[in-house]
């Protein structure tokens, strides 16, 4: 029989995608800013317009096709991961009914909740697997996003200034990650790991925030004696305040990976470690150098992760459903 985690995994791996393909324009907008470097600092309606007129429509979608299987890939892991850590938590703890519970309401009235520091540990492992596991497709995403521009043409940030090279198509998948191989190497496809291993500090804080809010909200309910069951919007809205909460504290960190990803910044291609990296940023931009694009990223984080979190919960449902029903026609 296919276990919980399983289904966790392949429901935010489906959740994730539909949540990146809602929320994609977003992503583009606070990536081009988070890495382009921009001396009369457009705001993101001005990048959001520059781009359209320069690339139109499908310029706000660049690197589409990456992401959705970077997030995919990315979610079904982490949930995976978290899920199965969350059952041997429990198990530990002698915990079985709650680790066989069917919903997040059941298993925290059966005793199943994670404290802090377990939420804590659970996100660690995940985080640090999801990580380097997925590293080179965010690497491969970075540079489909940022390099197109000026008309089409693909921006050379090793070139001084950033000039714009020759026209060319926008690369696949496949051929950014030739180029960047054939380029830089392979180890350029782990560039910015320190950085992201680093920020998976966000994921941790983002699920302890949510399985603390969560549990929160349903002991609150039973406490009152009215139904505990979490609908859909009580998922979106827990997710919004946990991405909120994340995103809030780490996003310097979520720039510099930008950045070094992207091979691309102050440093003009350079390759500096996080911190060399971040001196640079805070010479040549300030302080306020390292909220370059928060506002856009703020926005889609946090419409990301509600969406996600709403959709995780509702396919995690369809697909324990699916599980069952050869069960209940065997009977």
């Amino acid at each position: 029989m296919v276990s919980d985690g399983i289904i966790h995994a392949c429901a935010g791996g489906a959740g994730g995608m539909i949540a990146m393909t809602a929320t994609y324009p977003l992503v583009s907008i606070s990536m081009r800013a988070a890495v382009e470097q921009r001396k009369d600092k457009k705001s993101a309606i001005e990048a959001a317009q520059k781009i359209l007129a320069e690339e139109g429509i499908s310029g706000l979608y660049s690197g589409l096709s990456s992401s959705l299987l970077g997030i995919s890939v990315t979610n079904f892991v982490y949930y995976g991961a978290f899920e199965t850590a969350r059952e041997a938590i429990l198990a530990r703890k002698n915990k079985d009914a709650a680790a066989n519970a069917t919903t997040a309401a059941a298993k925290i009235a059966a005793g199943g909740a994670l404290s802090t520091a377990e939420s804590m540990l659970a996100g660690a492992m995940a985080g640090a697997a999801t990580t380097v596991i997925t590293n080179p497709i965010w690497v491969i995403n970075t540079r489909q996003t940022v390099r197109v521009g000026d008309g089409g043409k693909v921006v050379d940030a090793k070139q001084p200034g950033g000039k714009p090279a020759q026209p060319v198509k926008k690369l696949t998948f496949l051929e950014t990650l030739q180029h960047i191989v054939k380029s830089d190497g392979i180890p350029a496809l782990w560039r910015g790991l320190g950085p992201a291993l680093f920020l998976v500090i966000n994921p941790i804080l983002q699920y302890t925030a949510f399985e603390q809010f969560k549990n929160a909200l349903v002991k609150s309910r039973l406490a009152r004696g009215v139904s505990a069951s979490l609908s859909d919007f009580d998922f979106f809205i827990l997710g919004a305040l946990s991405k909120l909460f994340a995103t809030g504290l780490t996003y310097p960190q979520v720039l510099v990976k930008s950045r070094q990803q992207a091979g691309s910044g102050p440093s003009k291609g350079a390759k500096r470690n996080f911190f060399g990296e971040l001196a640079e940023i805070l010479k040549n931009e300030g302080v306020a150098g390292l909220y370059r694009g928060l506002g856009p990223k703020l926005t889609q984080s946090v419409l990301t992760a509600a969406i996600l979190f709403s959709s995780q919960a509702r396919l995690f449902a369809a697909f324990s459903a699916m599980r069952s029903a050869p069960k209940a026609l065997a009977q």
